[in-house]
């Protein structure tokens, strides 16, 4: 898989939820969330921020954008409360 536009269905990869989590603890699970993704090999996850007031996802996003390990991200399609990640390889 070398981008994201051609992902239809997110339940088959694996999620973290984020709902309930402030800024910084959800920063905190998104890091530990790559790191346990590039251990088990896994090159697309997603990432469930919920729609709400946009806090959470600019979090996730902002993390994401800093990471090295991650090629490129988008808020899926479908489902504007979720951001499906791709990984470097």
């Amino acid at each position: 898989m070398d981008n994201l536009n051609n992902i239809m269905f997110i339940e088959r990869y694996p999620s973290l939820d984020l709902h309930g989590y402030d800024r910084e603890s959800a920063r905190v699970a998104v890091l530990d969330f790559i790191r346990e993704n590039i251990r088990l090999k896994n090159q697309i996850f997603v990432i469930i921020h919920g729609r709400g007031s946009g806090v959470l996802k600019d979090t996730v996003h902002t993390t994401l954008r800093r990471n090295r390990n991650v090629k490129e991200f988008k808020t899926y399609y479908f489902n504007q409360g979720c951001t499906v990640v791709l990984l470097a390889n």
